[in-house]
């Protein structure tokens, strides 16, 4: 507490002071240091939590409200909290974050997300095309987890036909194999109007050898010699390359991930699924 106290105090100072401070005495016998970032906060801090990843900072504030900003000083939303909560923590990427309440010894753990702007430009889409509600999934065809959420996705479209759309985005994961080819191959089936027909005779895949893309895309009846065309068409790598970059500025790390309209989903059993879209529909209820 007495570290993240100091470390308050010293964000108090005023900027030019504390900046020119610091650079003049960047250096104390084995000591080296220099100034990455100052900003000046809303209001007093009671108590400070950075995430591990270095992309939140959660500051307390004696205005009752975490405020929770990007590493250089971006505002990035409020959360009010009980006036006597006397300090904070969080989880290592931000995603929790934890009250101690002085006053009446209490404990509140609460849940963290933020709502991502995801380009969809180009991807695939399963139901109706301007659905009010948008699922967006990042998958894997190697991972097993995804595969396994596929009954999932299917059970909940079909339960929401006039509601929902799903969107596929790709994030083959680096230990698995064959997962990026197989996003290329889906790619280029996309290209012959096939991508669903490759993405679940992939999904259905139990042994994976390099011989079972080529061996898939002959089943679902694809143009071969256009699909290996396209396999290797740069235009093929750029739509992957875009999936990857936009599931990095969504923070995505693991597969599978899903957005409803924005909003990050933790559960994916099939009744949190269904509760999330009928949050995100229209309040006029409109289809």
């Amino acid at each position: 507490m007495l570290k993240k106290t100091l470390l308050c105090a010293l964000l108090l100072l005023p900027l030019t002071t504390h900046a020119q401070e610091l650079k003049k005495n960047n250096i104390s016998g084995d000591l080296n240091w220099s100034v990455q970032n100052t900003w000046s906060l809303p209001g007093k801090p009671l108590d400070i939590a950075q995430s591990l990843d270095n992309k939140k900072v959660f500051i307390l504030g004696a205005d009752a409200k975490v405020h929770i900003f990007a590493p250089d000083g971006k505002k990035l939303g409020d959360l009010p909290v009980d006036a006597n909560t006397s300090g904070i923590d969080i989880a290592p990427r931000g995603e929790m974050l934890y009250l101690i309440n002085g006053k009446n010894n209490s404990y509140t753990a609460i849940d963290i997300s933020f709502n991502q702007k995801i380009d969809i430009t180009g991807a695939p889409i399963q139901g109706k095309t301007d659905a009010p509600v948008t699922m967006v999934v990042f998958s894997d065809f190697e991972c097993p987890w995804c595969g396994k959420l596929e009954p999932v996705l299917k059970q909940l479209l079909d339960n929401n036909t006039d509601k929902l759309r799903i969107v596929f985005k790709h994030l083959p994961l680096p230990m698995h194999q064959q997962a990026e080819p197989a996003a290329l191959a889906a790619i280029a089936a996309q290209k012959q109007g096939k991508f669903w027909q490759m993405h679940d005779a992939l999904f259905q895949t139990t042994t994976w050898s390099p011989n079972v893309i080529d061996e898939t895309a002959q089943k679902i009846g694809l143009n071969m010699e256009k699909f290996k065309a396209d396999l290797v068409n740069p235009e093929t790598q750029m739509q992957l390359a875009k999936d990857k970059t936009d599931a990095q500025q969504a923070e995505v790390t693991s597969t599978p991930s899903l957005f409803i309209n924005g909003r990050p989903v933790r559960d994916r059993s099939l009744t949190a699924l269904q509760a999330m879209v009928n949050e995100a529909l229209p309040a006029d209820g409109a289809k």
